[in-house]
């Protein structure tokens, strides 16, 4: 066999919408298409066997199959905001990433993906059958055991956290936020509003720390718009009072937070290029 057959491939040997730039074109291409494009478009056809092999490892960390995660990734591509998104795969990936671990979850809980989505379904453990044990049930079941210590969170706890900093990065994400960016951001806040457990306390003291704002280079503007968009703040009106991390917890949907006009224009009016823009 010949050297150029063992050849590996090279990065041209990727197709155009590997990069975020060339999906975008894509799935500008398609949707100006009109119905019916998906199904008889050739790179349509291709980017969906792309997606599958790029989800592939991720379906499988899940429990599920490489199909699942392409079919996310297609109802991710849909949206508008990910044609229009800084960056369009990483809006899909992380589209992509939520759906497994709601299926995974639902699978387990015995009940439907969008309740599986939901914080108040995840403090709940993996349905269990009687037969599927041999020892007592006492050894086992949750509601016959002490409680944990109060200074030591439980498993629920944690999976609420990591729910809330999740969902809230993708609602950013959605509206034009660096992920990185927005991912630290978030999980910085939900860490002193864990250790303070107050908001507006939070809020008082995130709001004087200049060293995080020095860190990422946050304009003085950006950063006091974030806060007030997560933890709300007595000045705001209507449903931004209480804060987007209140809204999520109480079960809003980001479909729903999506359609809510005010708390849109804060989360845009709060990104750092727009904060820099103004200021200018």
């Amino acid at each position: 066999m010949s050297a150029t057959l063992l050849a590996r491939p090279t990065v041209t040997d990727q197709p155009t919408f590997a990069t975020s730039e060339g999906l975008r074109t894509l799935l500008i291409r398609l949707h100006e298409a009109g119905p019916g494009a998906w199904h008889h478009d050739s790179d349509a056809n291709a980017l969906m066997r792309f997606a599958a092999d790029r989800y592939a490892g991720l379906a499988r960390k899940y429990g599920q199959e490489p199909i699942d995660a392409a079919a996310a990734a297609f109802e991710a591509m849909q949206n508008s905001s990910t044609r229009t998104a800084n960056d369009p795969w990483a809006v899909v990936t992380v589209a992509v990433r939520i759906t497994l671990i709601a299926e995974h979850r639902a699978q387990g809980l015995l009940t439907s993906t969008d309740r599986a989505r939901r914080p108040d379904y995840s403090v709940f453990h993996d349905a269990q059958r009687f037969s599927d044990r041999t020892v007592p049930l006492t050894d086992y079941h949750p509601a016959l055991h002490a409680p944990p210590e109060p200074d030591h969170p439980t498993d629920g706890a944690a999976d609420t956290g990591s729910w809330l900093i999740e969902h809230t990065t993708r609602l950013l994400m959605l509206l034009g936020w660096s992920p990185s960016l927005a991912w630290t951001l978030i999980e910085y806040v939900c860490g002193r509003l864990t250790e303070l457990g107050d908001r507006p306390a939070a809020y008082e003291t995130l709001r004087r720390d200049k060293a995080l704002r020095a860190r990422f280079d946050l304009p003085h503007a950006c950063w006091i718009g974030l806060l007030r968009l997560l933890l709300g703040h007595p000045t705001c009106v209507g449903r931004l009072r209480h804060g987007l991390l209140a809204r999520l917890l109480v079960g809003d949907t980001l479909p729903e937070l999506l359609a809510d006009g005010d708390l849109v224009a804060a989360a845009v009016a709060a990104r750092p290029d727009q904060a820099e823009a103004h200021d200018g």
